[in-house]
């Protein structure tokens, strides 16, 4: 039960308010990004609370500042969505985890992640992808029964191109259910952004159900041609997902401007030839109040420097004046062969070189379990502090204020009026509890938890 009970006005001497920490030596930093994907597959990161607390400081350690933390997979998000709930009567599950580990995951991430002064964007990875192609799960059955699959030319739900089921991004319920599960993060928590992946698109052998033959007939007078690589039906493909992807950050942008809008995928123009996915051409979009993403991680993902340099290169030649907004998605381990740390090393002073937007790591699990030693002594941190990110301020993402304890009561030294974000700890994991407007002064509040702590709340 939560209960404020007083609060105490004082005067603050020696603080230097929610930016404290920020060194001389941090300042002259270039802002770059530093992140990771975070995810449930082949690794253990995310694996419980303690896990996932671990994760998030040794990742701020390493010298990272942001994290792209997985919330929507294999036909589930893993965060309460009312959408969900309304759907199939599944609110959340989280892949490949015991019902005793069932949680929040996204809300847990986000928590620990500002809790170490790092950036969360909730990453909806499966996008317009509904299954694993042996996956039988609420969601495939409910998809089908809607109509709302999309099928190859023989009517199979898994083509040749790739091995899962999709969703098809031509049905208007489809496309407002896409916006929905993603609203219902962004409503639910202080979120840094959002980030859609490779699978805002579609596989080129698929679009043959009968939602799409019927549409393409009605706007084109002709049939859908047997060849699914004939120019014409890709380009009237690819055209509808980039006119969706405008829709889609025009209406998350709606419900919160501040949000970071990131789109990671595959390169170009091999998106465009495989998953009909045009997306160099959104980077030439006029922003026209919010109309357009913000970051764009192309997934260069070689086994190699050189390979992974002459990727990235030919992103950013593409790009052009806008490589600011290029972030290289850079592949450590994965199938095949893990990438040296000679080879990654430079990949990274490539990528500074050219001055792009930074890099983000595929995945964590080589950040963590390969060359945290090398990368941490790379950023040196310790010497030359955090690097911000471009999109933020230094103090975006201060360091929480902890309450102390006394008699059952939780006392927080605020040090600069602002909305904060009550968060609480009880058997070994952290939650809101409440958000509240806070002036300078001692706060005191009554909770039935073992920890207390206040961050700031960046939610309009």
């Amino acid at each position: 039960m939560r209960r404020i009970v007083s609060m105490l006005a004082m005067s603050v001497v020696g603080w230097l308010g929610l930016g404290f920490g920020a060194t001389a030596s941090a300042q002259r930093v270039t802002p770059e990004v530093r992140g990771t994907w975070l995810t449930t597959t082949a690794n253990t990161a995310l694996s419980s609370p303690d896990k996932t607390a671990e994760t998030m400081k040794r990742l701020r350690a390493i010298g990272l500042n942001v994290v792209y933390v997985e919330c929507w997979k294999n036909g589930f998000t893993e965060y309460p969505s009312p959408t969900m709930e309304r759907l199939i009567g599944v609110p959340m599950r989280i892949n490949n985890t015991p019902p005793e580990l069932q949680r929040d995951l996204l809300g847990e991430a986000v928590i620990e992640a500002h809790r170490n002064e790092l950036l969360a964007i909730a990453w909806l990875e499966y996008g317009f992808m509904a299954a694993f192609k042996d996956s039988e799960h609420e969601f495939r059955k409910f998809a089908r029964e809607k109509g709302w699959l999309s099928l190859a030319r023989d009517g199979a739900e898994v083509g040749k191109i790739n091995s899962f089921v999709w969703l098809n991004p031509f049905h208007p319920e489809v496309q407002q259910f896409l916006i929905d599960i993603t609203l219902d993060a962004v409503r639910r928590y202080d979120l840094d952004g959002i980030q859609l992946d490779d699978r805002i698109a579609l596989p080129v052998d698929l679009g043959y159900d009968e939602y799409t033959r019927k549409l393409y007939r009605a706007e084109t007078g002709r049939e859908v041609p047997d060849d699914f690589r004939d120019p014409e039906w890709m380009k009237w493909r690819a055209d509808k997902i980039s006119e969706y992807s405008l829709r889609y950050v025009t209406e998350i942008r709606q419900a919160n401007p501040d949000l970071i809008l990131s789109v990671s995928p595959a390169p170009f123009p091999w998106s465009y030839e495989n998953y009909l996915c045009d997306w160099m051409k959104w980077t030439q979009w006029c922003y026209c109040g919010g109309k357009r993403w913000d970051e764009y991680i192309p997934q260069t993902y070689r086994m190699d420097g050189p390979r992974t340099i002459a990727s990235i290169d030919e992103q950013v030649a593409q790009i052009g004046e806008n490589k600011h907004e290029l972030i290289a998605g850079v592949r450590i381990v994965g199938d095949g062969p893990d990438i040296t740390w000679s080879d990654l090393k430079m990949v990274l002073d490539h990528c500074r070189e050219l001055k792009i937007g930074g890099v983000c790591f595929w995945f964590s699990r080589g950040v963590l379990d390969l060359y945290e030693k090398e990368l941490t002594a790379y950023y040196d941190v310790a010497n030359l502090g955090h690097a911000r990110h471009p999109a933020r301020t230094r103090d975006w993402r201060a360091r929480p204020i902890v309450a102390t304890k006394t008699d059952g009561v939780f006392r927080a030294n605020v040090t600069q009026g602002n909305r904060y974000r009550v968060i609480v700890k009880r058997n070994g994991q952290w939650s809101e509890s409440t958000s509240l407007d806070l002036k300078p002064g001692v706060h005191a509040f009554v909770e039935e938890a073992d920890e207390l702590e206040l961050l700031v709340d960046r939610r309009r």
